[in-house]
């Protein structure tokens, strides 16, 4: 062969076995990137954040479980007032009640009640002022009595009650308060024989 009849080589190109290019080896390993810092700060402070919101919501829950709790104590206790003063009230409206007080005022029932007739102004009946004993008993010690009202006070006398007014306890005159027994042999025991 000829050299005319070989054409030229274009660069990059090679006749025969392909070329493998050499080169130096490192002996380091290739650098990798460090992670930023900051993109670490900001993930670890959203968990943080994240974190103690979970723990104040359920702080503020907790916290409305103890007052809805307090409250509905507090209703209850205010509740059982409101029933203790309805039965106060409905004692001291009782009949019982109301005749011991009007006794205790000094009024006294009418055995022969006179009326007024409107039509014509007339008064039926004897007309007569009611005595100054009345034969009927008012309170009506001969009846059940009523406990809402057996300890209520009366109008005029604050101390008085439908039973009427109240012993005054005496206190019992002790002797001389003498300690304990002297311990001087032993413990006390009684003498048997």
């Amino acid at each position: 062969m000829s050299l005319a009849t070989v054409s030229p080589l274009a660069p990059g190109t090679t006749t025969g076995p392909a070329r493998r290019r050499l080169r130096v080896v490192d002996d380091a390993p290739a650098r990798r990137r460090r992670p930023r810092l900051a993109y670490a700060i900001i993930a670890l402070s959203g968990a943080l954040a994240i974190a103690a919101a979970q723990m104040g919501i359920s702080i503020a829950m907790t916290q409305g479980v103890y007052e809805e709790r307090a409250l509905s104590q507090q209703v209850r206790a205010l509740d059982y007032q409101r029933q203790s003063l309805d039965q106060q009230l409905v004692g001291l409206s009782s009949p019982q009640y109301l005749a011991a007080n009007a006794s205790a005022l000094g009024m006294v029932i009418n055995e022969a009640p006179s009326y007024l007739r409107l039509s014509d102004g007339a008064i039926l009946g004897s007309g007569a002022a009611a005595p100054w004993q009345s034969t009927v008993d008012a309170i009506g010690r001969g009846s059940v009595p009523n406990s809402l009202v057996a300890a209520a006070p009366l109008v005029t006398v604050p101390d008085a009650t439908i039973e009427g007014l109240p012993q005054v306890p005496v206190e019992p005159v002790s002797p001389v308060e003498s300690g304990p027994p002297a311990l001087s042999e032993g413990l006390p025991a009684p003498q048997t024989r």
